[in-house]
């Protein structure tokens, strides 16, 4: 069925397909999340594969409260000419290890157990580990996050933990 035939603009059904909590692929070099405050273009790798990095990096810091734009900026920095090779072999590894336990690739699997279950057969791989210690500084090093996780950043400024943030939480 042609969009055409159903009465709806490629814009409407975008619409529809990020309201239902889809990451929609919509073209040569653009993705558009649910949560997605902006949109993000690619240059150097596929749209398919940025999806396929954010949906990786949301399964291996899984943080239900943390808007996709985090997880895009975490690894916009793999669209880079220097990474393609990185990008491209390893996940065409991710798929083949999909393929392997029954899915047609990684993006397309629904359950985030079954996701994990396919990084795990490929977490000893360069790209694995590459894609995994760049999220950890791409991800928690955006000062936008902390409050999410109720960090207040440093306090070395502020007179130390001391004297700034050392007795104030108020869950214990």
């Amino acid at each position: 069925m042609k969009v055409e035939e159903t009465g709806l603009t490629r814009r409407a059904l975008l619409g529809r397909a990020v309201a239902a909590g889809a990451m929609a692929v919509t073209g040569a070099g653009f993705i558009a999340a649910p949560d997605a405050a902006r949109a993000m273009e690619v240059s150097v790798v596929s749209p398919a594969q940025m999806a396929t990095l954010m949906q990786m990096a949301r399964d291996v810091y899984p943080h239900d409260q943390v808007p996709d734009r985090f997880y895009a900026v975490s690894v916009k920095g793999y669209d880079a000419e220097d990474k393609k090779t990185l990008i491209d072999t390893g996940i065409a590894d991710l798929d083949a290890a999909a393929r392997a336990q029954g899915h047609a690739d990684y993006l397309s699997i629904g359950w985030e157990e079954d996701r994990v279950k396919v990084l795990q057969a490929v977490e000893q791989s360069v790209f694995f580990q590459t894609i995994r210690a760049g999220l950890v500084t791409g991800l928690y090093n955006q000062k936008d996050i902390w409050p999410i996780f109720g960090y207040e950043g440093e306090s070395f400024s502020q007179g130390g933990y001391i004297d700034h943030g050392f007795d104030d939480i108020d869950w214990l």
